[in-house]
C-alpha cells in the first residue's frame, strides 16, 4: 500500500521489489545499494517537496511506502543543519540508506563486552556520504550514528528497512562516553503533504 505517490515512485518500488526477490540478506542489500545509487544519480525519482522541509527540533522521518507483500518500508529522513542521532541499532533489521541531497557523516560502532549492565562501543569507521552514495547495515553490525555536519544546509536520505521501523535501542553516554546506557525509543513519523 502506498503512503504517497511522486514522480518515479513506481520505478523506485519496482527496483526495491526486484532486490527483495534476491533471497539472502547480503544479496538483497547489495542489489538495493546498487539500485538506489543509480536511481539517485539518474534523477528518475523526484521525492515529494515535503521531504526537503526540516523540522526545527529533530530530524524528520516520513514514511513514503510500506510493502504489504514484502514487509519492507521506505522512509525519507530530513536532517536540519547539525541534526543527528545518538548511537542506535535497527532492532535486528537490515537497512539500506542512500543520501539524496546534502551530506551526512555516518560512524559505525562495534559493541564491546558489557560492563555491569552498561554497554561499551568502539568506533570502527566513519564516512562522509554525499548525494548518490548508499550503504547498508546488517545485524549484528548495525550500531551507528548519522549526522548532518553542515551548519547551513539540509540533508535528505532515503532508508529502506526490512520491516516497519517503529522502535530502536539508543545508547546514552555515561562516564564521559566510556560506557552507555541502553534505552528503548519509540520512533514516530512526521506528517507528509
Amino acid at each position: 500500500m502506498s503512503t504517497l505517490e511522486f514522480p518515479g515512485y513506481r520505478k523506485l518500488i519496482d527496483t526495491i521489489d526486484a532486490a527483495v526477490a534476491e533471497g539472502s540478506t547480503h544479496a538483497i542489500t547489495d542489489s538495493l545499494r546498487h539500485g538506489l545509487c543509480q536511481l539517485i544519480r539518474s534523477k528518475e525519482v523526484l521525492l515529494p517537496d515535503c521531504v526537503f522541509e526540516a523540522a526545527a527540533d529533530h530530524y524528520a522521518r516520513r514514511e513514503l511506502y510500506h510493502s504489504e507483500e514484502h514487509g519492507y518500508c521506505v522512509v525519507a529522513m530530513t536532517w536540519g543543519p547539525g541534526q543527528g542521532t545518538p548511537i542506535h541499532d535497527h532492532s535486528g533489521m537490515w537497512c539500506v540508506e542512500g543520501v539524496w541531497s546534502g551530506e551526512l557523516e555516518v560512524v559505525q560502532y562495534q559493541q564491546l563486552n558489557d560492563k555491569d549492565g552498561q554497554w561499551r562501543f568502539q568506533p570502527v569507521g566513519s564516512i562522509q556520504a554525499g548525494p548518490g552514495s548508499a550503504g547498508s547495515l546488517i545485524p549484528p553490525h548495525e550500531y551507528h550514528t548519522i549526522r548532518n555536519p553542515s551548519t547551513d544546509a539540509i540533508a535528505v536520505s532515503l532508508h529502506i528497512y526490512s520491516g516497519q521501523m517503529t522502535q530502536c535501542a539508543v545508547f546514552k553516554p555515561l562516564e564521559e562516553n566510556l560506557c552507555y546506557e541502553r534505552q528503548e525509543r519509540k520512533l514516530g513519523l512526521d506528517p507528509i503533504h
